[in-house]
């Protein structure tokens, strides 16, 4: 049955003529082709979300549909390349239409003449289920590609092809369904990027995302398969702090979603990325790494379909048995997306003009993260670090808001501390992490019963500060007691020494968590021992005079990840102090 235009509102185009498109189905639009989805159904007329420009469609233009909803294809070649926002290869459009992306060019998402060394894990005769592993190659030099049946697929295997160079379309095994039907496996398969792919069962969250970063590995965690908030202002620091994530995290993989974001910062994550170097192996950072970039002055109905699209990907790797953290940046301008569609589609509009949807359409996002036992029967997760981007620094906004309701991780950008050049800019204060207790019993056995009471220590430590900084500028530092001057400086201490990280130094940048424990114990070890001369009238300036505060701020950096022996002269050090400050007082 045809269809042909009836009218365009900037990406939003109304056809007509038929009756048989479907919700979410995909369609070509215009004499060009431009892809399109079916986002709604009124007066006999269908609405369409056109991913592309739509300059040039006009009334009367031809409209066909797909058959089939907003699919990626799924396989062997998505880490190491850079797509937009609907999964089309950024380098492969480059080659195909130049420099501007052309309009209508709809290439898969995998290259189908490549070859890949492929070995095959079953014979005839075996019983395959949904998510079983039939075939392995190596995708990158750090990632093994495992080929699964897709969900609702299984069967008996009738045959199979030697073990050599295929490529993602070529049948590697023939399955007898059971029911009369064959099917041919390949190394690519298809799937719907707004449905969650099944899994076997939702698992607990008790294991941390390791970071390498000490406000949050200490202070506020995030478990493997959680979500966490990153919101800022311009210029606290939200990007950089990703970038930290993604380089040192102990995810496995990392889908790296630039929504909406300028280009000169997308091309600075290409040109970093393509550079690094994975810390664990030595390899290329891009070879466990997918960019996804649908920049700002990119369509803006592909921005809404960027993270659906990061997120099938993330959850296809889960799939194998691997841990992915995405990175989101910034669901803000998504949700610009959301509310500028959704403008044009004459929609009631809600809090500050965004659709009343937003909440459930952030909900729909991040409740696809988690920690799963896959169809397979493997263990995976995807860890959710989403950046929000409020005008002015105004957390009460509503995207911000919706977005504290699903994410049980908030690490608040502050643009004072990026102003004072503290960074990781993580206000201490509004900042939180429900995981803490989910997490204690691994935190317990791998960094040691008393790590927790040493976070608590520290972060009480902080409150009291923050609490006597109020009195401090209405009435200056000088006439405190001294105990609450120790609090002060102990904890001028631990921001320096402890939360304040430098990205481009080549020690601090990445710190274990053996590390981080033991800069606690010293820096608390000190602040006890310095307790205890004001409990005996000694002031604490005699014992600021001995340079031990200082020596203990640049431990960060004097004291190397790999030796962790070094701390024992650190404490030995304040106890020499403390002992030449008891000694002066008695003479």
């Amino acid at each position: 049955m045809s269809y042909q235009v009836y009218g365009v509102n900037g990406p939003v185009v109304i056809a007509e003529g038929g009756r048989e498109l479907a919700m979410q189905e995909m369609v070509h639009v215009g004499r060009q082709g431009l892809i399109g989805e079916v986002v709604g159904l009124k007066d006999g007329k269908t609405i369409i979300q056109v991913y592309e420009d739509t300059e040039g469609v006009a009334p009367g233009d031809p409209v066909t549909g797909l058959g089939k909803p907003m699919s990626i294809m799924l396989g062997p070649g998505l880490l190491g390349d850079i797509f937009d926002g609907i999964a089309r290869p950024l380098r492969a459009l480059e080659d195909a239409t130049g420099c501007f992306i052309g309009r209508g060019v709809n290439l898969p998402s995998l290259n189908t003449s490549k070859k890949w060394d492929v070995e095959l894990k079953v014979k005839p005769g075996d019983r395959l289920s949904p998510g079983s592993v039939f075939a392995e190659c190596a995708e990158t030099e750090l990632i093994t590609h495992r080929a699964m049946l897709p969900p609702g697929v299984g069967g008996v295997v009738k045959s199979v092809v030697p073990d050599g160079p295929y490529t993602v379309t070529d049948a590697l095994a023939v399955l007898d369904d059971g029911k009369g039907g064959t099917r041919e496996l390949t190394l690519a398969q298809e799937w719907p990027t707004r449905a969650a792919r099944p899994v076997g069962k939702r698992l607990p969250l008790n294991m941390p995302l390791l970071t390498g970063q000490r406000v949050i590995d200490t202070l506020f965690p995030i478990a493997k398969g959680g979500c966490a908030a990153v919101p800022g202002p311009f210029g606290a620091g939200k990007t950089i702090t990703q970038h930290q994530l993604a380089k040192w995290s102990d995810a496995d993989i990392i889908v790296y979603l630039g929504c909406g974001e300028r280009g000169n910062e997308m091309t600075e994550v290409l040109e970093e990325f393509t550079g690094l170097s994975d810390p664990r192996s030595g390899k290329p950072l891009l070879s466990r790494t997918m960019l996804i970039a649908n920049t700002s002055n990119m369509p803006v109905a592909a921005r809404e379909a960027s993270v659906y699209t990061g997120m099938t990907a993330a959850e296809y790797y889960r799939d194998m048995g691997y841990h992915v953290a995405l990175m989101a940046d910034s669901t803000s301008r998504w949700a610009e997306a959301l509310r500028e569609i959704s403008g044009r589609l004459e929609e009631m509009p809600a809090e500050e003009g965004y659709p009343a949807y937003l909440p459930s359409r952030l909900a729909e996002f991040y409740e696809r993260a988690g920690y799963m036992l896959t169809l397979g029967g493997a263990e995976g997760s995807v860890s959710v670090i989403g950046a929000v981007s409020p005008q002015g620094g105004d957390f009460s906004e509503p995207v911000t808001q919706n977005t504290k309701r699903f994410i049980r991780c908030f690490w608040a950008l502050d643009r004072t501390l990026a102003y004072a050049r503290h960074f990781p800019a993580i206000n201490w204060i509004t900042s939180y992490s429900e995981y803490l207790g989910a997490l204690e019993p691994w935190y317990h056995e791998r960094a040691g019963t008393d790590f927790s009471e040493l976070r608590m220590r520290v972060a009480r430590l902080l409150q009291e500060e923050s609490k006597l900084m109020e009195i401090v500028k209405l009435i200056g530092a000088d006439i405190l007691p001294e105990d609450q001057k120790l609090v002060i400086e102990a904890a001028r201490v631990i921001r320096l020494g402890f939360l304040q990280q430098n990205a481009y130094h080549a020690i601090d940048t990445y710190v274990p968590l053996e590390k981080q424990k033991l800069m606690m114990q010293t820096m608390l070890r000190l602040y006890d021992k310095a307790k205890a001369l004001v409990e005996r009238g000694i002031p604490i300036a005699r014992l600021k005079a001995t340079g031990v505060f200082e020596r203990l701020i640049r431990i960060k950096y004097d004291v190397p990840n790999d030796r962790p022996d070094l701390f024992d002269g650190c404490k030995s050090d304040i106890d020499q102090c403390v002992e030449r400050v008891l000694m002066d007082n008695l003479v």
